[in-house]
């Protein structure tokens, strides 16, 4: 059947023709998608999409070219609709992802801040001696040897000041559990 005749039906609303037509051109219209989606099931819905428009549009359309002209068109122009709106959506969900990021990192922050807080007031509470052991050992990276020779005490006694500041540190960070 001529394509302006099945066309001329489809707008007289003869859904024979619309199946004529979709018999005749859907599998090549989606080889055709096929080609800018690489994904078989969305160059189906694009092509399915396109047929749709023609049978609700079919009063209105006005067409042109050939009708096979039209539907490949129209496949193409689908697609690039679908892909700005897939884009845009992503760019969105990037923006969204990006933003729910930046709250994580304030909020590690923040968690940051108060636990290295708690950490300097724990250590300011311990005894003068401890406090002094711990800060040679980890702040200015003594040895506990060279600790035990600047402080002329023993090794035996470093170690045993540095387990009595972590213990009440731990201890400290324990108790807001």
């Amino acid at each position: 059947m001529d394509e302006k005749l099945i066309w001329i039906r489809i707008q007289n609303g003869d859904n024979q023709a619309l199946e004529l037509l979709f018999e005749r051109y859907y599998r090549p219209l989606c080889s055709y998608a096929l080609q800018f989606t690489k994904h078989m099931p969305d160059a189906e819905d694009i092509v399915q999409s396109v047929f749709i428009k023609l049978w609700s549009k079919r009063e209105e359309l006005h067409i042109n070219t050939s009708l096979k002209a039209y539907l490949y068109k129209s496949v193409y122009h689908t697609y690039i609709d679908k892909s700005r709106k897939n884009k845009k959506r992503q760019e969105f969900l990037d923006t969204l992802q990006y933003e729910a990021l930046l709250y994580q990192v304030d909020d590690d922050n923040d968690i940051f801040e108060k636990k290295l807080k708690k950490l300097n007031g724990l250590i300011a509470n311990l005894p003068e001696k401890c406090k002094q052991i711990l800060l040679l050992s980890k702040q200015e990276n003594y040895k506990n040897r060279e600790i035990a020779k600047k402080l002329n005490i023993s090794i035996k006694t470093v170690e045993a000041q540095l387990r009595i500041a972590f213990q009440k540190i731990r201890e400290g960070f324990q108790s807001d559990l």
